[in-house]
């Protein structure tokens, strides 16, 4: 299996013959405060559940809940900048969450290539995002297509 590690800023630029299934990349994010708040901004989703410690808490949340969304958001990051980096458009995201995520959780994103479909140039990629005490939050089968 070729593991193609957590990379800098800049993004891969893998072709078509090198997706092959178990070709796998990972990075981590810790997740910030301004991170909540700028996807609430930019959203327009300001559910107490997300901007409000004590409505959280309500529920039994410890801290503000991340939005789901802002967790998904990180799956773009990996095939736009990792897996396959920039020749990819990604093209669908089929997301579950498991587990909720909090401001300050440091979050491993990791995908995996599970099929790849010359006829078309589309990437399947098996990915998960894991919490810093191991625990799986999301999974999701992602397609892209590749322009080279």
């Amino acid at each position: 299996m070729k593991d193609v590690g957590d990379l800098a800023s800049r993004p891969c630029e893998f072709e078509f013959s090198d997706m092959v299934p178990g070709v796998t990349a990972s990075f981590s994010v810790t997740v910030s405060n301004e991170m909540l708040e700028s996807f609430g901004v930019m959203s327009g989703d300001l559910n107490p559940l997300h901007t409000d410690i004590e409505y959280a808490g309500r529920f039994g949340h410890p801290s503000k809940v991340v939005y789901g969304m802002l967790t998904a958001s990180f799956y773009s990051r990996l095939v736009g900048m990792h897996l396959p980096g920039r020749l990819a458009l990604l093209q669908q995201i089929d997301t579950s969450f498991s587990a909720p995520v909090y401001v300050g959780d440091c979050l491993t994103v990791q995908g995996c290539v599970a099929a790849a479909h010359e006829s078309v140039r589309q990437v399947e990629i098996r990915a998960s995002v894991v919490n810093q005490d191991g625990k799986t939050v999301s999974r999701a089968k992602i397609k892209t297509g590749m322009y080279a």
